[in-house]
């Protein structure tokens, strides 16, 4: 797949996200230069009428599907039917959109959290179905697990060449802070953020501090994203990340370290951890060529220096 036109069309669902728009300032950084982008909007992809009508108008070659309706442990556990019930229907929409239009290939992104609970540490692609969800995000990852099995039923039923990718935990530009639906990372660098900026001795951690998290740069993903469009077309979906993990203490710590915080850290353990562990076996992408670049300690400092800068201008 080395030999993708540079000027074919490309639509890239979700463009306004952090993986979305990644994944933008990948594609022209490498040279593609017809992109087809749509806000929410414009183009409601949980409508079936609006996503084919923008298919057959549009008639992009190649599609990378990053569009979801995300959020942390709260959030998922929250607005459970909004998950299930939107993720379900951008991941049907667009796939079925992309066979009856003829898109050259798509990319499906997911997320790790489609493993169970239990599984094995690191965890491999075969460990998918193999026992219960996490049932704090279970509605994303069903509705997740749902958009592998339509690319890998499109392909075996039509040949359809839609492929799959499982990213871990992602941090980077364009991340959302909100402290209530956010993610562990960057909800913990504009906590520690406003606590040097208010002085503040301490800084509250969600849970107990223990489970362990892996951490991926989402440039880095963007690049594995284009790697594996122009060089992979299996139908085994692939695991996205460092294969490498901290606790969530450590984290702590770290961002502590980059924002300068030297006070003391306070675990809530009234809030839920979550998985105990979710570390990712990356040796299947790892063997066809991708790693990743960015180590933790390096993209958080840059996250923590690029945080502040934007809150000093203009408030979060």
């Amino acid at each position: 797949m080395s030999d993708i036109d540079k000027q074919a069309k490309i639509f890239v669902a979700g463009h306004r996200g952090m993986v979305g728009s990644a994944l933008v300032r990948a594609l022209k950084r490498s040279g593609y230069g017809n992109l087809i982008v749509r806000s929410s909007s414009e183009l409601d992809l949980r409508d079936q009428a609006a996503v084919h009508a923008f298919f057959a108008e549009e008639r992009p070659r190649y599609v990378y599907l990053a569009a979801a309706k995300v959020g942390g442990i709260q959030a998922n556990n929250t607005y459970r039917a909004e998950f299930l019930y939107d993720n379900l229907a951008i991941a049907a929409n667009v796939i079925h959109a992309a066979y009856v239009h003829g898109v050259d290939k798509l990319l499906f992104l997911g997320s790790t959290c489609i493993y169970p609970k239990a599984a094995p540490q690191p965890m491999p692609e075969e460990a998918l179905l193999t026992g219960p969800l996490e049932p704090t995000n279970e509605p994303y990852a069903v509705a997740k697990i749902a958009g592998i099995k339509l690319c890998e039923a499109y392909r075996d039923q039509y040949g359809a060449n839609f492929i799959s990718a499982m990213p871990t935990n992602l941090y980077g530009p364009n991340d959302n802070y909100d402290l209530q639906n956010s993610h562990v990372l960057p909800a913990l660098v504009r906590k520690f953020y406003e606590a040097v900026r208010d002085g503040k001795s301490e800084v509250e951690v969600w849970g107990s501090g223990k489970p362990m998290r892996e951490f991926l740069h989402v440039d880095d993903l963007a690049e594995a994203c284009l790697f594996l469009m122009e060089n992979y077309d299996g139908k085994q979906f692939l695991n996205i990340g460092t294969g490498e993990d901290v606790t969530i203490e450590t984290l702590a710590r770290m961002i502590a370290r980059a924002s300068g915080f030297e006070g003391s850290l306070v675990f809530n353990t009234s809030k839920p951890d979550g998985t105990p562990r979710k570390l990712t076996d990356v040796s299947k992408i790892r063997a066809l060529g991708w790693k990743h670049k960015i180590t933790l300690e390096d993209g958080i400092a840059e996250v923590c220096k690029s945080y502040a800068e934007t809150a000093e201008k203009k408030p979060i």
